[in-house]
């Protein structure tokens, strides 16, 4: 679909929105780490259709927007109304040498979907103006002393929102003709009365105006990331002792020498249950099976690595990576990593892609390179949900 008209964006960003609480306008507020004009902002100028974008602001404020949108956006001082406001937009517009097209859009909908942009374009092809509209679902009373009384047909009933997207030349004489004395509580509105129909399109719930404090927590809460990534680390050692079989990252070793401690004592694998209960928060391998607990002696370390692992299920979470650096002189590690990596990845239920297993040495220092003993650090990734 093409666009061959200039077609001119105008944000309405100059009230108070004291209905919203806080110490700061509405439009200024943040959601998600974003300013709401700035959301507004980006959802409207990222269309392929939108040559140019002004925005409406509150006199004094013109150097707040600009250090939220940058300086290739047309600031415009407001009026004590909102049609006051959008007619300075307007003026601003034809005085910069004006526009085929305008969509005048109020900051307070911050999420514009591009197809509500689309449709509105399309029914401009037949006719002067045209707004998103989404149905009243609910049903409709009248009150009379705090009592129901007469139901209202909702059948033809819509409501309005924004941006509503008008011929320029069309929509500024409409505004320039309106009757000072008179309010208006949209450009629609002031189209119609100035002799052109508005067309109707479908609309979006994502279009929700932001009027009211509990608007920004439903929002925020939409917004907000399903799942969170979270990161833990793990290091164990144990010394090398005769006489004691070599389990390093769940495979058995060919050495002249074992892993001395209460279970298996393979190191590698301890380093990364420590790294995925660090990852949850959880405490440390030692506190989910204490060494003083005879159950564990001489306990394959495969068990508490599927426990680590049923952990991350329990809390509806994923593991993501897990990168294990095993620090020895002796014995070489190379011929026996794709076994490792293969044996983790299978007790974790993961591909093999998502483990890393490296070695390196100490350069003969420290007991490590005097070949008292292995070390094992980790790091795990894990995706858990936010609430989690």
């Amino acid at each position: 679909m093409t666009f061959p008209l200039k077609t001119v964006a105008l944000i309405v960003a100059a009230g108070q929105g004291s209905r919203a609480g806080g110490d700061v306008p509405k439009q200024y507020r943040t959601i998600a780490g974003k300013a709401v004009l700035a959301h507004a902002h980006e959802a409207i100028a990222v269309h392929d259709a939108i040559d140019a974008v002004f925005v409406v602001v509150a006199d004094g404020q013109q150097h707040v927007a600009r250090a939220l949108l940058g300086d290739e956006v047309q600031v415009v001082a407001g009026a004590d109304s909102r049609r006051g406001s959008v007619r300075a937009g307007l003026e601003a517009i034809d005085a910069a040498g004006g526009a085929d097209i305008v969509l005048i859009h109020d900051a307070a909908r911050p999420f514009l979907p591009a197809a509500v942009v689309d449709r509105l374009l399309e029914a401009l092809t037949e006719s002067e103006g045209a707004i998103p509209t989404l149905p009243v679902a609910d049903t409709l009373v009248r009150q009379e002393g705090g009592a129901m009384a007469d139901t209202v047909e909702r059948a033809q009933l819509h409501r309005v929102q924004t941006p509503q997207a008008f011929r320029f030349a069309t929509i500024l004489a409409a505004h320039r003709a309106w009757n000072e004395a008179r309010d208006a509580t949209d450009d629609a509105q002031i189209l119609r009365a100035f002799g052109h129909d508005v067309m109707l399109v479908q609309g979006d719930e994502r279009l929700e105006k932001l009027t009211y404090r509990q608007d920004f927590a439903r929002v925020e809460a939409l917004l907000a990331p399903a799942h969170v990534t979270r990161v833990g680390m793990g290091y164990d050692v144990h010394r090398l002792a005769p006489g004691e079989p070599l389990w390093l990252g769940g495979v058995l070793v060919p050495h002249d020498r074992g892993l001395a401690g209460h279970s298996d004592a393979d190191v590698a694998l301890h380093a990364i249950v420590d790294a995925m209960l660090g990852a949850l928060a959880e405490g440390d391998i030692g506190s989910h099976f204490p060494p003083s607990d005879p159950q564990w002696r001489g306990a394959s370390s495969d068990r508490f690595l599927a426990y680590a692992r049923d952990r991350v299920i329990a809390r509806g979470g994923r593991i993501d990576h897990v990168d294990l650096t095993i620090i020895c002189e002796a014995p070489k590690i190379g011929p026996h990593r794709d076994a490792m990596r293969a044996r983790i990845a299978a007790i974790l239920d993961v591909p093999n892609e998502r483990v890393s297993v490296k070695a390196t040495t100490t350069e003969r220092l420290g007991f490590a390179g005097r070949r008292e003993g292995i070390a094992a650090q980790a790091v795990a990734t894990l995706s858990l949900p936010a609430l989690s």
